[in-house]
């Protein structure tokens, strides 16, 4: 079984929000709430310093909290590889999910139900990338099946550095950041 995944490569990310538009456009989200969003973090110490550039969003994690909180199953794993989704019908808006999330990749959508992320299933469920990764001009985001050894995410996690965010918290997050 496949079990999706992204990788952004932090060197090419120039921190231009095409992700993030076209996430919002394609998934109508309401004005004023991302389901992704650009953060740059500095590290170092003058004059030594980096800038990291990352696109992030839930990180449709294998072992996600956010699955185990819920007490009506609307956050669940989809059959198709392994993605975090939640069912707004049975979203009772009680929001353990949120509290469980160390990623902060949830908000409450006004119509009371939790929304976020959802790898736009709707696309790759016909073979599509994402959304976001569609519209990268700098080619920065790759969305593939990490358990594939032929796929491009793999390739790419098996040549470069790379880490993930919180990997403290064992969530086994499927997005992962090359440096």
């Amino acid at each position: 079984m496949a079990r999706f995944g992204m990788v952004i490569d932090t060197a090419k990310c120039v921190g231009c929000a095409d992700c993030v538009v076209a996430c919002e456009t394609e998934n109508n989200v309401p004005e004023g709430y991302a389901r992704d969003w650009i953060k740059q973090v500095a590290t170092g110490k003058f004059p030594n310093t980096q800038l990291e550039i990352r696109s992030e969003r839930c990180n449709h994690c294998s072992d996600a909290p956010c699955v185990t909180a819920c007490p009506t199953g609307a956050s669940h794993f989809h059959d198709v590889g392994g993605i975090v989704l939640v069912d707004h019908n049975e979203c009772i808006g009680c929001k353990a999910c949120i509290a469980s999330c160390p990623y902060d990749a949830r908000f409450v959508h006004p119509e009371g139900y939790v929304d976020k992320c959802t790898f736009c299933v709707h696309r790759v469920e016909e073979g599509l990338d994402p959304a976001c990764v569609s519209v990268c001009p700098t080619h920065c985001m790759h969305f593939g099946d990490l358990d594939d050894p032929n796929s491009e995410v793999s390739k790419l996690l098996n040549s470069r550095k790379h880490h993930s965010l919180l990997p403290e918290a064992g969530t086994k997050p499927n997005i992962f950041y090359l440096i």
